[in-house]
């Protein structure tokens, strides 16, 4: 059982973007200050990715535990499961087919999760760096 009303519920999803994340945004001003310089959320590149480097051929998706379906952290509302169940399935197969169209391009992809930055943000900010360089 939700333990907020269907309003507060609704109004709390309403509030969730896609772009300007805290988790974007403590990466790009971490990437930043190492003197990365990149662009984010770029929208004639596939899939719209949180940090892209053009000229080297990189972009990095942050994904959180709950919208991409991290198969450790991600747990699924109690109300409405079918559409939640469905809903993730998708965000995964669009993540999939994203990540496919940047390989095949020959492009640089990194995908990071949420937790992976709640762990040990230092160790993934200069796995972040040393992907895009290659």
């Amino acid at each position: 059982m939700d333990k907020f009303s269907p309003e507060l519920r609704s109004a709390t999803m309403r509030a969730v973007h896609s772009k300007k994340t805290k988790l974007e945004d403590s990466v790009s001003k971490a990437l930043w200050k190492k003197g990365v310089r990149f662009r984010r959320n770029v929208v004639d590149l596939v899939g719209k990715p949180d940090i892209s480097i053009k000229r080297e051929r990189f972009v990095l998706f942050i994904d959180s535990c709950f919208w991409h379906g991290c198969e450790e952290h991600c747990r699924l509302p109690e109300t409405n499961k079918d559409y939640w169940t469905k809903k993730i399935e998708r965000n995964r197969e669009r993540d999939q087919k994203i990540t496919n169209y940047y390989l095949n391009a020959g492009w640089n992809i990194v995908r990071i999760w949420e937790h992976e930055l709640k762990v040990d943000f230092n160790q993934t900010i200069l796995k972040i760096i040393t992907k895009s360089r290659l």
